[in-house]
């Protein structure tokens, strides 16, 4: 099978009463999918990471830095990151989120 069809990504992961939930649902040589479930209050600290990536907020209310910003993200607010940019996360609510890493290739 080369494709992967989930019907509905809020039914893969459960929200957790209690800190952070992580599920890879696609990863491969070319990109790397995760969906996250964070508790009210939970926080990812701030890291950053080697290859672009995109977030995208399903469900709930969130702030998420982004080098020296905060911005306050909602279901349905989307993020693109480059290559190395600080960035962390606080769930004001239960959080539903989609992380896409994409992979790049020297050229």
């Amino acid at each position: 099978m080369d494709y992967k069809f989930l019907t509905n990504l809020q039914d893969a992961l459960a929200l957790p009463e209690k800190g952070i939930l992580s599920q890879v649902l696609q990863k491969d040589d070319h990109v790397n999918v995760t969906l996250f479930g964070f508790a009210a209050g939970e926080e990812l600290s701030s890291h950053s990471a080697p290859t672009p990536a995109v977030l995208y907020f399903l469900e709930g209310e969130a702030n998420v830095q982004l080098g020296q910003e905060t911005v306050a993200a909602q279901a349905g607010s989307f993020v693109y990151m480059p290559p190395m940019l600080p960035h962390g996360i606080l769930a004001k609510t239960p959080v539903r989120m989609l992380l896409v890493q994409m992979k790049c290739r020297p050229q």
